[in-house]
């Protein structure tokens, strides 16, 4: 054997490889929109997206944030004293460790839900996270990017929301939800684009056509009038 052959005991192990997000941010606020609507929260908005609808409230948060270790978030997400915790984006499915992030929260013991764009796959989602999957109407400009495969893996406690900007987007959702007996498979929202629908003219749009869906406003706009960080 040739002396100069390194055995086993002389290869240092690889250091492990540390699981990091890229995070825009990271608050203490109220939820302002699906079933957990009014409680105290901890949002994680992870940064990035591929999708670029037209209404987009959060397009800061498509580049730059900060790395962190997922074992940190966690922590930084119990110093706030909350159960519920959301983690959103941008598209928080397009950074893959986000699966990590998602199972250690659930087993931290958080009431953990995840807002997503519906255009990514949602199958390896872990179960006790309440998906809130937001469908894409034709006037977000990205209807085509809906995976509709991803319908097939609600559960119960998930929710699809549609985010209507107008009459055609209304007749659009309606259509959608009775196609797919979405009303059957978990909870359906429907909301109006700020400033685009009046939200007495979709209550009223809904009531007529007698949908079994749940008409939503975003609390956070009426507190504090969408400013970051709530």
């Amino acid at each position: 054997m040739n002396g100069n052959t390194a055995t086993p005991a002389d290869v240092s192990p690889a250091a492990p490889v540390r699981e990091r997000l890229r995070i825009t941010e990271i608050f203490h606020s109220v939820q302002g929109e699906a079933d957990a609507i009014g409680w105290p929260t901890v949002f994680v908005r992870l940064t990035g997206c591929p999708l670029r609808c037209v209404w987009c409230d959060t397009e800061y948060s498509f580049h730059g944030g900060q790395w962190h270790d997922i074992d940190a978030i966690v922590a930084e997400v119990a110093s706030h004293g909350a159960k519920h915790v959301c983690v959103t984006g941008g598209e928080p499915l397009s950074q893959k460790r986000c699966h990590i992030l998602l199972r250690k929260l659930c087993d931290a013991g958080h009431e953990v839900s995840l807002e997503t764009s519906g255009a990514l796959d949602v199958s390896q989602v872990d179960p006790r996270v309440r998906k809130v999957m937001d469908l894409k109407a034709p006037d977000s400009g990205e209807s085509a990017r809906n995976l509709w495969s991803n319908l097939d893996h609600l559960l119960p406690h998930d929710q699809v929301k549609f985010v209507i900007a107008s009459r055609g987007d209304f007749e659009w959702s309606r259509d959608v939800v009775r196609e797919h007996g979405l009303a059957e498979k978990s909870m359906v929202l429907f909301s109006p684009v700020w400033g685009k629908v009046e939200p007495r003219a979709l209550a009223e749009w809904i009531l007529a056509e007698r949908l079994p869906v749940r008409f939503q406003l975003q609390l956070h706009k009426l507190l504090w009038n969408d400013a970051q960080g709530h």
